[in-house]
Formats: structure tokens, sequence, C-alpha cells
């Protein structure tokens, strides 16, 4: 018997329970890794550390965050969504104030790095998207999955002011454990989630996989394998542009204002952009959607270095960026439910976003390893821009079908 998807009768309205508990899910969680840069200065200027160090921290909040992915979204399709999203508000809490209370390079390390990483892991799109897409229809997960990554996107917009404004009142320290306990209302949030890959109005029951064939099964699925690579590309540009967008704008002599104004610009019109995607996605082609966006960016940019570059042309540019910043995360995640169902989507979704994270990894340090050595972050974008191009390529032939099973289809 061929993998069967159970589902109600007719189109019935989005469990906007379940939505909005998993919303502001995403928003704590994306929210104050947004806000860590407003901690560097004043706590290494108490602590005696040098920048080197703080971003150690980052970067292995980074690495954390894409590793721990994958193994926690296996975790919450087998052991229920709840107790995944209950771990990460506790690990987010604990790693805040250690990061508060370090005393040496490695506390600030393992709290800030690896206990806000692996908490920010537990709570991430892929846990609460794939929560989504057990509750909802197959035609509403698009939107569904719109709306959790507009809802992230707020919080990486709300929480830079706020950061910036409870360290302005209160201090760097105690805004950490203010954060920190912010973080432990996730556990009481995530309950309308609870359940794992077998609840749910879309149930797997009639096909179970371990986790091992399902990482054979995806891993040898072509279309996969591309959604994966394009995935890396996206990492790439985003990431590189936080970093050092800001660096960029003080080499080309604008002022520092206009970096401010550019990030929030992303920030708001990535919750437009995120909202926009999921409903275009619901309607229309996925990787041709996704491809035009890779394409759309690589223009943005081009256009650009190639233009006169004044405050004008930052302002357009960051509007533009903002509306393809995370446009990529609905119809990305939407194509692995299709290919692939909900049984193991905590599991694959979390491996398309480690390949996010490890162009994320590298779109970071190229751009400082280039900068050091040729004085420039020209190569860094134009390499954004071919890898652009290639995601458009590879997105192209990718097939919106569920994976064939030849050998299930021939018992029935």
């Amino acid at each position: 018997m061929s993998q069967s998807t159970v589902a109600r009768p007719g189109n019935p309205s989005l469990p906007w329970l379940i939505i909005t508990c998993g919303c502001l899910i995403a928003a704590l969680t994306f929210g104050p890794r947004s806000a860590m840069g407003f901690f560097q200065l004043p706590m290494l200027a108490e602590k005696g550390w040098d920048r080197e160090t703080f971003g150690l921290a980052l970067a292995i909040q980074n690495i954390a965050w894409g590793i721990g992915t994958p193994i926690f979204g296996a975790l919450a399709d087998r052991y229920g969504t709840w107790r995944v999203l209950a771990l990460s508000g506790v690990m987010y809490a604990a790693g805040l104030a250690m990061m508060a209370m370090a005393t040496t390079p490695g506390m600030l390390h393992l709290g800030g790095g690896v206990l806000v990483g692996l908490g920010v892991a537990a709570g991430s799109f892929g846990i609460v998207l794939a929560a989504f897409a057990r509750n909802v229809t197959p035609q509403q997960r698009s939107l569904a999955f719109g709306l959790g990554t507009a809802a992230g996107s707020a919080g990486m917009f709300l929480f830079a002011p706020l950061g910036q404004g409870l360290i302005s009142a209160y201090g760097w320290f105690d805004s950490l454990l203010i954060m920190g306990a912010m973080m432990l209302v996730i556990p009481l949030l995530a309950i309308p989630l609870r359940g794992n890959s077998k609840s749910g109005i879309a149930q797997q029951a009639v096909f179970e996989q371990t986790v091992g064939a399902a990482l054979r099964e995806a891993l040898a699925h072509r279309s996969y394998v591309l959604l994966v690579s394009g995935f890396f590309v996206c990492g790439f540009q985003v990431a590189f542009i936080t970093a050092h967008f800001p660096a960029y704008i003080a080499d080309i002599g604008i002022e520092p204002r206009y970096a401010v104004i550019a990030l929030a610009l992303i920030g708001f019109f990535n919750i437009i952009g995120s909202l926009a995607s999921g409903y275009i996605g619901q309607r229309h082609s996925k990787p041709i959607f996704l491809a035009w966006i890779y394409i759309a960016r690589s223009v943005v940019v081009t256009g650009f270095l190639l233009l006169p570059q004044t405050p004008a042309s930052v302002i357009v540019f960051s509007i533009l960026m903002g509306l393809l910043w995370l446009s990529t995360v609905p119809p990305t995640n939407a194509l692995v439910a299709i290919m692939f169902g909900t049984r193991h989507l905590g599991l694959l979704g979390g491996i398309v976003f480690l390949s996010h994270q490890i162009g994320s990894f590298l779109g970071v340090w190229l751009g400082g390893y280039f900068y050091d050595r040729l004085g420039s972050y020209d190569p860094v974008w134009w390499l954004g821009v071919a890898l652009g191009l290639f995601a458009a390529v590879v997105h192209w032939p990718i097939k919106e079908q569920a994976v064939a099973r030849p050998q299930l289809a021939a018992a029935e």
C-alpha cells in the first residue's frame, strides 16, 4: 500500500491557536540572537576581552544552531514537538544567564555559543513549521509557513530596538537575564503544538519508516539534493550582508546611521516578503518561484554595485533585499513536506537548514578573509551574485511531487 494522507474532508480553516502560539515561539527564539551585537561593546569594555572572543561565541552559536536543527527535528518527529520546544526555552534561558555571568571566555562560548545556539535550534523554523504542517491541509501549508517565517522576521525586527533599549535602561547584565526569563514562556506557548509525526490532521500511520531509511531515501532523491544545494546559497548571501553591510556602508563613505536604517528596513520588509512568499507559493510552482527569488537577488546586488552608491540607493537596496530575505523559507519547507510527507519533516527540513548555516558560516568568514587580504568586499559580493544564478539553475528542475515508492505501490 502506498503512503497516504488521511485528512478531514473539505478545506478547514487554519488552526489559529496552533498558528498563533507557533508564531510567538518563532518570534521569541529569533529575537535575542538578533540583538547580540548590541551586547558586544559594553560587555567587552567591562570584561576586558577582545572582539575575536565575542565573535567566536557567535560563530559557535551559529554552528550549534545548524548542527542541532536536524537532531532536534528528529527528536520532535518521534517524541513530540512540545518536549523539544520546552527544552529550547530552558536551554536558551540557561545560555543567556551563563553568558551574563561568564567570568572566562570559555563560559561565554559555552553559554552564549553552545547553549544559546542549541536553544535556537530546538525552537527553530524546522520544529515550528513541522508542527504547522501536521495540523493544516497540504493546500494550506505554504501560507502557514509564510506566517511562521514572518513571525520570526518580526522577532528579529522587534528585539533589536528592545535589546538596545534594555541595555540603556538596565545595563547589559540585567538585560541578558531579562531576555533569558522571557524564554521561559516558550514551554507554555508550546502546549498547543504538542504531538509528534503521527498526530494532527495529516497522519502517516500507513507508511512507517526508520530515520536511517528516511535519510537514505532523501539523499538519493535528486530534487531534495538540489533543494539542499540551493538553500546553501541563501545562507551565504544573507549572512554576508548581515555581518558586513554596516562596515561596507562606512567604507563607501555613507553616514553610519544609514547602516541602522538599512538593517531596520531589511527586517521590516522581510515580514512582508515572508507573508507574500507563503501566499504566492500556495498558488504557483514553488521551485520556479524560488528560482526567480535567487535571480532577483543577483539582479538587485548587481544594480547596487554598478549604479552610483548613495544613501538613497542604500535604502532602495535594503527594501528590495528585505522583500527577498527569508522569502525562500516557506516554499523550501513546503517542498520538503510535499516530497516526503510529515513523518520525518523535522529531520529532513533540519538538514536543509544545516546547509543554510554552512553557507552562512562561509559568507561571514569569506567576507572578512577577502577584506583583510584585498581591502575590499567586492569579491564576495560578486561571488554571491554568481551563487544566486547557480541557485536559480538548481531549483528549476526540482519536481514538486511526492517521492516515488514503487516497492510499496507494488504491494497494493
